[in-house]
This record gives C-alpha cells, structure tokens and sequence, in this order.
C-alpha cells in the first residue's frame, strides 16, 4: 500500500496558521483510508488510576467514554518499569530481546537491529511522529528519528526535572517548551493530525505524567488540595495522600488532553477513520487504590505490571467489547498492523500476538493457553488465563485471588511446575548472557548532532551527580584538576566536529580552562563569561521530590573543532586550570559534524 494508493475525500480546504514558534493547522474534514493510528501512553499510572476501573477519587470522562466506545482489555500486561515497556510496545519483542536493561544510563536503548513499529507503517506511506517521552535511546541512530519516526518533540530521557516551559529537544535542536509539558505535548499532536489529515498517519503521544516531580497546574490540583480521599491503598504500606493528590490531578489533566485529542479528530471528520489506543507503561508509581491488586511500579506482581488498555476503532470494534483474553504490550504492534492492514516483514521474531479477532469481535479468544511473562532485575513472574507463578515461585489463583493472599502451589501442583519449567526456558531464550557494553554512537552523516548528557558520562574524582537519578541530572562537584568526565564513544565518521559544552559557571570561577580529547586529539578553550542562574524546578512541586535533580539553565559554550577518527574510545573532559573554588557544572556535550571523509565505520 503506498502513499498515493490512498482514497481521499476532501470536503475542505486545509490552511495553516502561525502562532508563535508553533504551526497551527486547521481542519478539512477529511475521511481517509486505510485508518489512521493515535496511540496515547501515560507513564506510571496504575490501572486504578482511572475512573472506569471503579475509582471514584477522581473522574477520567474522557478515557471512560473511549472505553464505553471502544474495547476495554480486562488483563493487559506491560514491564513493571518504562523503557522497557516502551521496548516491548515498539517492536513486539520481551524487553531482554531488545537489550533494553534498564532505565538509564545506557541500559534503556534498543539494539539498533530491531525492527519498530513506526518503521513498518512509514514504509507503507503513513506519515510518523512521537510526541513526549521517548526513553529508549538518545544518540542516533538509537534516536527517535532514527527508529522510524519523522517528527520527534519532546525529550529522550527516563524523566524529566521541570514541567512547566521546559527544555525539550525538536527534531535535533534544544528549544524551549511552552506551559505545561503534556498540555505541550497535546497541541504539538493536535497540530501534526491536523497537517496530515490528508493522508494516513502514526501517532504516538508519550506523556511523561503521573511520573515525578509532582508537577501540575492550579486548575487541576485545586480539586484535590485538602480533599478527602476515600479509595485507600488496601495493604500495610504506607500510602502518602499528599502524593495521591498530586496524582490524581495529573491523571485528570492527562485525561482532559486525551480529550482535546478525541476532539481534534471529531473537528477533523478522522473519529470513524482513527484507532486510538490509551495504555500505561507499569504500575502505580506510589501506594494508592489499585483494585487491591499486589505490587506497585517495579514489582512482576499484578499492580506492577497490570495497567489499562483501551482501544477504539468506531464501526470495526464493537463499542463496549469487554477482553477477558490475556494481553500485553508485545501485542500492539502485530495487532495494529493487522488492524490497519499493513504488511511488514520484521528481521526478528516477535513475541506478541495479533489479537485483531478478538477486537473485530470474530472471536473471544486467539490463543487460550498463552503465557505471558514479566521481568525486572532477574525477577520473572509468569501468568496464564488463570494462574500467576510469582517470582518467589507461589502459585495464585487470580480469577479467585486477583489480590494474590493465597498460595495454590499444593492444590494445583501440576500447573506450578509447568509455570516453573516454563520460568527457567525463559530465562534461557529472553535473558541477555553477556553484559551491556554497548558504546554511545557519534556523528552520522543524516543526523550530524550527537547529544552526551551527563546521564551517559562517567563522572571521576570529587565530580558528582546532582541527584541520586542519572536520568536529568548535571555534573557538579568540580573541584580540582585531577577530576575528570568521560564518555564511551563510538564515532561513525571520521571528521571535523565542533564541541560545545552548555555549563554554568559563578563569577569568582571564571577563567576556567576546559579541554577535551579523544584518541590523541585535543581541543582547548577558556570559560569568559559567568552563567550562575539558581537552581529551580521545587516552585512547582506539589510533593518534595526524593532522589531526582532540581534543574538550571545552562549556556553553551563553543569549546573549539575537534579531529575524530572513526573507532571507538573515551572522549574525556578535564579542567587544565581551575582560578577559583570550582569549574563548572556540566549538562551536556554537544558534538556536531561539520565536514567529514570516507572512513565511516560500517
């Protein structure tokens, strides 16, 4: 199916209009075929987050409507943490496959020879973007728009330090966000539907909320400061009602954006042409009501791993279709192409399932005896259509037992060793033998800018992280001349890159003189100018964050052009002289090819 093999039927003419640095596209009431996709992903809301699974704490009309018009999956498993589930999302494959490991500093990347789901639909003509969080890999072409996606605005890290005007990448560049990072995210979505309304297009809104810091407008938190909540968490943990608060605003400013979603498809005439697809990423980020379900983010348990999925396609999936088949994130991609009709030949094998019968209401199960499986940090649990083996090796009923208080191992013997051998074979065909030692690419002819973040470097010294987190923190500490960072780097093509370091630096410190080298190659330059801003990000807090890193502007600096051989190395960064108390703090490198030979590596 290519590009011009679409039917269209125009009934408008389309304009776009300019506001501020955003271009804002108007509606032509289109009608297209083959269906567009709309997929919307919230990061650490728990499947009791939402009203339509019974929590009357807060109220999601808008994702409760797409349930009511849509199927509403009873059992749907993701990862119990977020790229790993984003992995499993994008090409079908368990995490392990994939050699996403962790969540940060490097671990969250995908190999570069899987196959996504962005790839296989912009083959065949759809028009691709990501919205939000991407979280599986900052360095091209691990990169979003290395992966398929054309248009990428948002961030690549595992969370972000300040949501209000944040900074954000756009294509390549650094810019800066405008209010609210998931209302952002929405107008930048609105607008991509609106300017491919025209032809068939892929997507993908990642949200980055409920997920820390507790950041959230007035008009949504006012609701809930004070309020009495009556839905409890059920267990002997101690939930925090100041944090379940903030989240339960966040869940309903999330739920109001996916409402200007569905409303920017229904302006457009794309409701009946449109599959919209709403999930999370793993379970609750704190102990909150959760169905009384066991566990919470980073537990195989269910309310670790269990989460919303809802999926909406008007006139092809019956409204209020409940599934009762077990399902999970591996299971989006072969079932939406399926859905779509679109045609793909992945490299690799995948471990998901096209439920499309089951959607399209043909059949009420595909494969009744599955399994499917959950992994963190050597933690596997497993579950089939009945059953969990925990990975303490308990055997639960959770037709029963969904909140997991009653060991069966003794009364269905059979069915815990068959989850238990089933347990080791995975252990044996998914998890990785080898450690991560993976280099961080530089330097590609189709996308010159490479990104080093202080999540990625290795600080050596007095040097220390802002906070416990790598994911948004800075290099501070900076003390003396011994002290240095470095980076393991793969650089692709051999050439002229410019360096630029984005720092701040007090008054009393300036006269700092930084070098950087790699492989025998030097670059020398003197910090002239103070960039001391303070430190920001708790004005917003609603909760005082724990282990993240407050946030600072920081101005980049032109070190000077670097030679760089193609090969693998460190790139290392020390301060040669150092007039004050300190050097500086460091956010990132930003290396940029500016004119290179043949010599790329393959």
């Amino acid at each position: 199916m290519k590009r011009g093999a679409v039917v269209r039927t125009v009934f408008l003419v389309c304009a776009t209009l300019s506001v501020g640095f955003l271009n804002v596209a108007t509606c032509t009431g289109e009608s297209a075929n083959p269906p567009n996709i709309l997929i919307v992903l919230a990061d650490d809301q728990g499947w009791g987050d939402l009203s339509v699974h019974g929590n009357y704490n807060l109220s999601t009309p808008n994702i409760d409507r797409l349930a009511a018009e849509g199927a509403l999956f009873e059992r749907f498993y993701v990862s119990p943490l977020c790229a790993p589930t984003r992995a499993e999302f994008l090409t079908g494959r368990y995490h392990p496959r994939t050699g996403v490991r962790g969540v940060t500093t490097g671990a969250e990347r995908m190999n570069l020879n899987e196959y996504t789901i962005a790839q296989a639909f912009r083959a065949v003509g759809y028009a691709t973007a990501i919205f939000g969080k991407w979280h599986n890999g900052s360095q091209y072409p691990y990169h979003p728009l290395g992966r398929g996606f054309q248009e990428f605005y948002g961030f690549t890290s595992g969370h972000w330090g300040i949501y209000f005007d944040p900074p954000l990448e756009s294509g390549s560049e650094i810019v800066r966000g405008r209010g609210y990072i998931t209302d952002d995210f929405t107008d930048h979505a609105i607008d991509f539907i609106k300017r491919h309304q025209t032809e068939p297009f892929f997507c993908y809104v990642a949200y980055n909320t409920p997920h820390t810091p507790l950041q959230v407008p007035d008009k949504f938190y006012e609701k809930f400061a004070g309020a009495q909540i009556a839905q409890r968490y059920h267990g002997n943990e101690r939930e925090d009602i100041e944090f379940t608060r903030a989240v339960l605003a966040m869940c309903e400013n999330i739920d109001w954006n996916v409402g200007r979603l569905l409303e920017a498809l229904r302006e457009c005439g794309l409701e009946s042409n449109t599959i919209v697809v709403y999930f999370s990423d793993n379970g609750p980020n704190s102990w909150r009501w959760n169905g009384g379900m066991r566990g919470r983010k980073g537990s195989t348990d269910e309310g670790g791993v269990r989460v919303p999925c809802i999926i909406r396609w008007p006139g092809h999936v019956p409204a209020g279709l409940r599934v009762s088949q077990i399902a999970a994130a591996i299971d989006l991609f072969p079932t939406l192409a399926s859905l779509a009709g679109v045609s793909y030949k992945a490299p690799l094998p995948m471990d998901g399932i096209d439920l499309s019968p089951v959607l399209l209401g043909k059949q009420k199960f595909v494969a009744r005896q599955r399994l499917i499986f959950a992994h963190q940090a050597g933690q596997i649990s497993v579950r089939n259509d009945r059953f969990i083996l925990d990975n303490r090796g308990r055997l639960y009923d959770l037709l029963e037992d969904p909140g997991q208080t009653h060991d069966v191992s003794a009364q269905f013997p059979d069915v815990a060793e068959s989850l238990r051998k089933a347990v080791e074979q995975f252990k044996a065909e998914v998890l990785p033998k080898e450690p991560d030692t993976r280099p961080f690419p530089v330097g590609y002819r189709e996308f010159p800018v490479t990104y080093l973040p202080a999540r990625d470097g290795v600080p050596h010294g007095n040097i220390e992280r802002s906070g416990k987190a790598p994911n948004c923190s800075f290099f501070t500490n900076w003390i003396n001349r011994e002290d240095s960072i470095t980076w393991d780097i793969e650089v692709h093509t051999a050439g002229k890159y410019e360096l630029v370091v984005y720092y701040t630096c007090r008054p009393q410190d300036v006269g700092v003189v930084l070098r950087a080298s790699f492989a025998g190659r030097s670059v020398e330059g003197k910090i002239t100018e103070p960039f001391d801003p303070p430190i920001h990000g708790h004005e917003f807090d609603r909760v005082p964050r724990q282990g993240e890193s407050y946030v600072k502007d920081f101005k980049p600096f032109v070190l000077g052009v670097i030679e760089l051989p193609a090969q693998r190395g460190l790139l290392e960064l020390r301060a040669m002289n150092i007039p004050g108390e300190r050097a500086i703090d460091l956010r990132l490198v930003k290396l940029t090819l500016k004119s290179g030979d043949d010599t790329s590596r393959p």
